[in-house]
């Protein structure tokens, strides 16, 4: 081979390699964006994401990257635009596309009870305060910096890497991701997703483990309603209804419904016995333990309610409303209960088990659309996807151990794992006693630690590179 031709190929191969990241300057444009986004009041109800959008297009036009905007008229409110964001990267189409997501609204907030202005991002003591800084601006700061670094950095695709930008995730997913999985499926269709939902977790400044949400209950709900006969109180009546949904209610609240595992609950609780006190390995290990899982699921009910709310559909009355003055028996009494379903309860028979539970005649059962998610198996622990993700947080979180987890809350996965995509729900390092505090997701002083932000963004662009990037 002559010099000429190998000046040419190793010049080839120089420019065929991704361009070296400087992840000071990263660390400085990921904070800019981050508290501008924050910044923005996009609450719901409340505000609104166009802006949200209108700023995520403006820096994606500047990059190059090829974005579309979707949006479906609000039909409770005409004039207010709520516009989801999608953008793309194209890869050389050996593989099926990556999908990388975040919500660009937030839960509406009081603002007299913060101490930091909810859309301020003030940055103290090493953290960044404000609305959806843990809920979802993060993962959405995550996912722009991603796409952004795939792009300059020239990185060789073998999927194309989507960019979702999403709106109502907080309640009104039928602007959002129910609108775009019905109408415009096309343009996120993919193999595997990363969004919300997952964490490294640290307690007492120590790194505990790596949080993957594999799976997640899904959103039901029951009105309990009773009919009776009105009347005055000085006469009390056996029909009088709030008597019997009182009864109602304490039957539902004295009722655990049976404990059944999935391959995500089941590898959690293997997993974490493991890095558990002696004590705690014991029972989370003893949990199909026929002389023993009675008294640890009372115990996981009274001391760990959300590992309690893993084992099982789970049941909460949360509203209870009856009569207008203290000298009349109101002729109706209703209670709404919070039911947080396994992906896989089938509702109709649960319906019919609960009726058998509460055991009057009297109480009607009005089952509650709630959010409408719909219920999806959980994604695979033994795919190229979910093993990447272990291996990359293993080597961003200093090796932790990584637990695959059904949440119990909710996120717009559900629809995307109910058309058959690996959905996996990742995020930030959180400190465990943050909630309790006041200083969690939803809570009036949110918060991120900053050099957790730009770990994430790190551990999020590795992700991508690792899944997306050719072989």
């Amino acid at each position: 081979m002559t010099r000429a031709m190998l000046f040419f190929l190793s010049t080839v191969l120089l420019f065929a390699q991704p361009k070296a990241i400087d992840w000071a300057q990263v660390e400085q444009e990921t904070l800019r964006h981050f508290t501008a986004l924050v910044k923005i009041d996009s609450t719901d109800p409340g505000g609104s994401e166009k802006p949200v959008v209108d700023y995520l297009k403006s820096v994606l036009d500047k990059e190059g990257i090829e974005t579309k905007v979707f949006t479906r008229t609000n039909l409770a409110d005409p004039s207010r635009v709520r516009p989801n964001l999608i953008a793309r990267l194209k890869g050389n189409g050996k593989k099926k596309p990556l999908l990388i997501v975040g919500h660009t609204d937030t839960v509406n907030v009081d603002a007299k009870k913060w101490k930091h202005g909810p859309f301020s991002a003030h940055r103290e003591g090493g953290h960044i305060y404000g609305r959806g800084t843990v809920d979802d601006k993060d993962n959405l700061t995550g996912a722009l910096m991603s796409i952004i670094l795939a792009k300059r950095s020239g990185l060789a695709l073998d999927r194309d890497v989507i960019f979702l930008a999403e709106a109502g995730e907080e309640g009104a997913t039928s602007i959002g991701i129910a609108f775009l999985v019905s109408e415009h499926y096309a343009d996120l269709d993919a193999e595997y997703c990363l969004a919300e939902g997952g964490s490294a977790v640290r307690t007492g400044g120590k790194l505990r483990f790596v949080s993957i949400e594999t799976t997640e209950k899904i959103p039901r709900g029951v009105k309990l309603v009773a009919s009776g006969v009105a009347g005055h109180g000085s006469v009390p009546l056996r029909t009088n209804p709030v008597a019997h949904i009182a009864k109602a209610v304490g039957k539902i609240a004295d009722w655990q419904p049976p404990m059944r595992l999935n391959d995500t609950t089941r590898t959690y609780f293997e997993r974490l016995a493991g890095i558990s006190t002696p004590e705690e390995k014991e029972r989370y290990n003893g949990l199909l333990n026929p002389e023993k899982t009675d008294a640890i699921q009372e115990y996981l009910a009274v001391n760990e309610p959300r590992h309690n709310s893993m084992l099982r559909t789970s049941l909460s009355p949360n509203v209870i409303q009856a009569g207008y003055r203290i000298n009349v028996i109101p002729s109706e009494a209703e209670a709404t209960i919070d039911i947080r379903a396994l992906p896989d309860e089938d509702m109709t028979k649960f319906y019919e088990t609960l009726k058998g539970v509460i055991n009057d005649p009297v109480i009607k059962l009005i089952p509650q659309s709630g959010s409408a998610r719909p219920g999806a198996p959980p994604s695979a622990l033994n795919n190229e996807a979910f093993r990447t993700i272990e291996a990359v947080a293993k080597k961003h979180y200093d090796g932790a151990t990584v637990l695959p987890t059904m949440s119990t809350g909710a996120t717009d996965m559900a629809f995307l794992r109910a058309k058959g995509m690996q959905c996996y729900g990742i995020g930030p390092a959180i400190d465990s006693e943050d909630g309790p505090k006041g200083f969690g997701s939803h809570s009036d002083q949110e918060r991120i630690l900053e050099s957790s932000l730009h770990q994430f963004v790190k551990f999020h662009h590795d992700l991508v590179v690792e899944l997306a990037g050719a072989e």
